[in-house]
């Protein structure tokens, strides 16, 4: 599975995605790229875009673009607060499907 973290989320959660490719965006030189740009550049190498951006849904046609998009709900972005999250990302990654968003909460 290859995984793309947004910039607003610790580059350290990649490290619990054992087994999957994972970058963030400014690994990839994406840092302050707009969404539905970072959306179509993503999509050409990613299966998955992670991200705490609770409105890319409704600002963006996700249908057009060939990536899951995953969203992150919790008390704030800290790295500690996203954590708890992993467990449940990770059983849905098999389940994912492009062009559409699931959000994932505690």
């Amino acid at each position: 599975m290859k995984i793309l973290l947004d910039e607003c989320i610790d580059r350290r959660l990649a490290k619990d995605f054992v087994g999957s490719y994972v970058k963030t965006a400014p690994q990839m030189e994406w840092a302050g790229v707009i969404n539905g740009q970072l959306l179509a550049l993503a999509a050409a190498k990613f299966d998955v875009f992670i991200t705490v951006d609770r409105n890319l849904s409704f600002q963006q046609n996700l249908p057009q673009f060939d990536i899951a998009v995953i969203v992150l709900q919790a008390k704030l972005n800290r790295l500690a607060d996203l954590k708890p999250l992993v467990p449940k990302i990770l059983a849905m990654l098999a389940t994912t499907v492009k062009g559409q968003s699931l959000t994932v909460s505690l």
